[in-house]
Formats: structure tokens, C-alpha cells, sequence
């Protein structure tokens, strides 16, 4: 039987009946938009994640690009992410009419450099009017936040999390989306908390930002048909919400499975001649993706199909050298030398949590059996 890479219909079945329940209730209520099911999951991942406000968006790149509208950031403005990230992260800084300028990311991690962005920071100020930076915990890893936060605070920037693919990671015990001013994820089907359609939320310490948040999410209305400054239309639907909150009270049970079949592949690939994933010390790596590198990626991803084992490639071009972003957008001095580098061997091995031990088996003699 063929092993395929995630499907969110997996995660779907594994909770049916629970899901179909909520579901009916949330019809049942009669309230579709912004109602119980929303408020309640609300409260229950704010709790999840350990701060105090959450707030449901349609989806992640709406999370971010409210985000920043709520920090204040807008035309003229610049703000500072990877580019080795989905494109989301920047096509949601532009939303915000902001300028995105790129940044390399580390080797080990895969994942913002600090150093270039102190680099970055300083040789490009006189261009940049520098508001913000979008550190992407990618793939389920987390960034180096203790470095990216202080280098931030010197130079007077706020920190917005992308946490798309690290739902219940964790840095030194706290999770992340609890670090910054604030912190955007999304529930797209495929992510280890995913809904069955768009979604997204915010989360922060900010009572005010939170408030600020809410407005914005609704054309900026404080009180019904009255905006008081340009929101946008972006809400999670109360069925997605119930769908959520079932899903909820499995994520780390689920995270923990993805954690065992990654160090199941660690232990199985060790000699297989593949760069393979570190968890960063002090860092609980969640398993979004199990990504490894390699120079003969596309040989290796054939031979693989071949014997019934599909893969993905998370992301083959950085977004830097996409025709829409090409030459056009900022990049750190130096160029982002790393990330052309690791967009040209990354290679997703299936890692979802209704893999069974023989699909695992599967793919680590599959992966050993390869030959360059």
C-alpha cells in the first residue's frame, strides 16, 4: 500500500465521531459567525499556549497581515522575515502595505539567522524604516528566539511569531506564540492543529492589542455598523471553531506520536548519508515536516516514488526567487546564500501521526536501500 504524505482526512477520521457532534451542535445553535463555539476556543488555546487572549481569523495569512496592522505597521514601513517560508509570511507583509526585506536563515535549524539579521539591521537602516520582525518557527522547529528577541529589543522592533507549523512547540518549557508582542497561527487542514477549511488566530499577553485585534478582524467596529478606523473582513466560523476545539484535546498526544516516528527515522537513518532534522537544545521540535537534505534530492525522490512512497518539497524555491518577488524585494548584505542552499536539497518524508509502524518501516528501508 502506497505511504502518502499528509492527508487531512486522516486526522478527520481519527476524531469523526466527536467532530460530527460538534458540528451539529454548532448548527443546531443558530450562530454562525463570532458565537459560542468561537469565544470557547478562543479561551481553550489561549490557555493551550499560555497567555492570556486569543483571537479567531479567517486564516494565517490574514492572522499575520491583522497582526501587523494592529502594531501599527503600514506603507513605509519595513519589516524583516526568512525566505525560506512558505510565501504566505510575506505576501501578508505586504497586505499590511509594508516592505518585506529577507533574511538568511541558520544551518542547523533551518531557520532565522540572527546574525543576519543584526546584519541586516545594520547595513540597511539607512533605506528601511524598520518597525518589525517575522521569526517562522518552520517545519515544527523553533526559531532562536532568546538571540532574535534581544537583537530585536535593541533595535526597538516588535516580534510577531509565525507559528503556521509549530502548534505546541516549545522553547525551554514555554510554548511558542507566548515570546513576542504577539503571535500568528494558522489552521489549514495539513498542520498538526489543522480545521476542515481555512482558519487562523492570533494570541498575545496585550489585553489591549487583543481588543485592538478584535476590531480589526471586523471592519474596525467597536460597536455594531460603526468602524472606527479600516478593518478588514476576516472571521473563524463557528463550525471551524467546534471542529478545533475536538482537535484541540488531541494535539500533543498527536505532536507526540510525530515526535516518535522522527526518532524513529533517526535512529533508522543515521548511516543513510542524508543531512537529517536536529531538535535545537532546550527546544521541543514538533514535526510539522521531517525534513532532510540532500544533494541527490530529485533521484532520491524518484527511487522513492517508485517503490510507493510519496514525498513533498517544502519549498523548493525560496521566495526571493519567485517571479513575483524576484528582484524586487530586499534581501540581507551578502545575499541568503543558506537558504538557496538547503531550498535546493530539503525533502519531506511522511510524518503524520496515522503513519503505522510498517509505513515507517517502509519508507527508513526504502531510504537505506537508495544508492546515488
Amino acid at each position: 500500500m502506497p505511504v502518502q504524505p499528509a492527508d487531512p482526512r486522516g486526522n478527520y477520521r481519527a476524531h469523526r465521531e466527536e467532530i460530527l457532534a460538534a458540528v451539529e451542535s454548532a448548527l443546531d445553535s443558530g450562530s454562525y459567525i463570532l458565537g459560542p463555539q468561537v469565544k470557547a476556543f478562543e479561551a481553550e488555546f489561549a490557555a493551550y499556549v499560555g497567555v492570556r487572549e486569543a483571537v479567531g481569523v479567517a486564516s494565517g495569512t490574514d492572522a499575520l497581515h491583522v497582526g501587523l496592522r494592529a502594531l501599527d505597521i503600514g506603507p513605509g514601513d519595513s519589516v524583516l522575515t526568512v525566505s525560506h517560508t512558505a510565501v504566505a509570511t510575506v505576501a501578508a507583509i505586504e497586505m499590511a502595505g509594508a516592505t518585506p526585506v529577507l533574511v538568511d536563515i541558520d544551518e542547523a535549524r533551518m531557520t532565522m539567522s540572527p546574525a543576519s539579521l543584526e546584519s541586516a539591521l545594520k547595513e540597511l537602516a539607512s533605506r528601511h524604516r524598520f518597525k518589525a520582525v517575522i521569526p517562522v518557527h518552520l517545519y515544527g522547529q523553533p526559531a532562536d528566539m532568546a538571540a532574535i528577541t534581544a537583537i530585536a529589543r535593541r533595535h526597538g522592533l516588535a516580534v510577531l511569531e509565525d507559528c503556521a507549523q509549530a502548534h505546541g512547540a516549545e522553547i525551554d518549557g514555554k510554548k511558542v506564540g507566548s515570546i513576542g508582542e504577539l503571535a500568528a497561527f494558522s489552521f489549514y487542514p495539513t498542520k498538526n492543529l489543522g480545521a476542515i477549511g481555512d482558519g487562523g488566530a492570533l494570541v498575545t499577553d496585550d489585553p489591549t492589542l487583543a481588543r485592538r485585534l478584535r476590531e480589526l478582524r471586523e471592519y474596525g467596529w467597536r460597536e455594531r455598523y460603526v468602524s472606527h478606523e479600516r478593518g478588514v473582513n476576516s472571521r473563524l466560523d463557528e463550525l471551524q471553531a467546534a471542529i478545533l476545539r475536538v482537535k484541540l484535546q488531541y494535539l500533543d498526544a498527536e505532536n507526540e506520536r510525530r515526535r516518535k516516528i522522527a526518532s524513529r527515522y533517526a535512529d533508522a537513518l543515521a548511516e543513510s548519508g542524508l543531512l537529517l532534522p536536529q531538535e535545537a537544545p532546550g527546544t521541543r521540535h514538533v514535526y510539522h515536516q521531517y525534513v532532510v537534505r540532500t544533494p541527490h534530492r530529485e533521484r532520491l525522490r524518484a527511487y522513492l516514488a517508485a517503490q510507493g512512497i510519496h514525498t513533498l518539497i517544502h519549498y523548493p524555491y525560496a521566495v526571493h526567487e519567485q517571479p513575483a518577488y524576484a528582484g524586487r524585494v530586499d534581501t540581507a548584505p551578502g545575499g541568503l546564500p543558506v537558504t538557496e542552499r538547503v531550498c535546493r536539497q530539503v525533502l519531506s518524508l511522511p510524518i503524520q501521526p496515522e503513519l503505522t509502524d510498517p509505513d515507517v518501516t517502509a519508507v527508513c528501508e526504502a531510504v537505506r536501500a537508495f544508492r546515488p
